[in-house]
């Protein structure tokens, strides 16, 4: 067992030692993201967090599932810890992590809008980046002239190497055979709309989730 996957296998007692604080004691993005890392281990707190993982692609409006730039790694900053590293202490230490020191401390880093407030460029932090969100809409039908029309409009949601995420226009072909989108060999009336999602943890393990609407 990796460092990180013991590290969120006992994130179930760090975070429940940290939510017993304020609400705001703890943002859900720590939790998405170490819950996340250790592919969703048991516990009310991870079950918690990807509720919300998931409740943000349904739609509508569709958002990034993990916003790691509400997840303070270096509020409480101390000297040069590698953000792997810091992730650990988070859920190992419980380290509580209060929004309001951000403000009221001027020397403390603050959070980075639409990325996170460390470096994440580390192949550590992969699990990040392999989160992909895809929002598909796709529908054929047979005319009355026996022709057969189809249209289809696919996006894909990424994140860079800082986290930051990024939502453009994709192809019915780009969408990943995990999910339900099945457009038949035929002609016949098909219709397809959901937005799905797919990751994978620290360790490579795979994962993913599909919303219809």
């Amino acid at each position: 067992m990796t460092r990180l996957r013991a590290a969120a296998s006992l994130a179930a007692t760090a975070l429940s030692l940290s939510l017993a604080a304020p609400a705001k004691a703890y943002p859900v993005d720590c939790a998405i993201l170490l819950c996340l890392a250790g592919g969703w281990p048991a516990s009310a707190e991870c079950a918690h967090a990807r509720t919300v993982f998931i409740a943000r692609i349904t739609p509508w409006p569709v958002e990034p599932p993990l916003q790691i730039w509400n997840c303070p790694m270096r509020a409480n900053f101390r000297g040069e810890a590698k953000p792997i590293e810091r992730l650990f202490d988070i859920a190992v230490r419980g380290e509580p992590v209060p929004l309001v020191s951000i403000s009221e401390t001027p020397l403390t880093l603050q959070l980075v809008q639409d990325r996170a407030d460390v470096d994440i460029s580390d192949p550590a932090f992969d699990f990040v980046r392999s989160i992909r969100v895809f929002e598909i809409t796709y529908q054929q039908r047979r005319s009355s002239d026996g022709d057969c029309n189809s249209w289809g409009a696919v996006y894909m949601g990424t994140y860079g190497p800082q986290g930051d995420y990024r939502r453009r226009r994709s192809s019915v072909s780009a969408v990943p055979t995990a999910s339900d989108l099945a457009v038949p060999a035929d002609c016949r009336s098909y219709w397809h709309r959901s937005v799905f999602v797919e990751w994978r943890d620290y360790e490579g393990s795979y994962g993913h989730e599909e919303v219809h609407y």
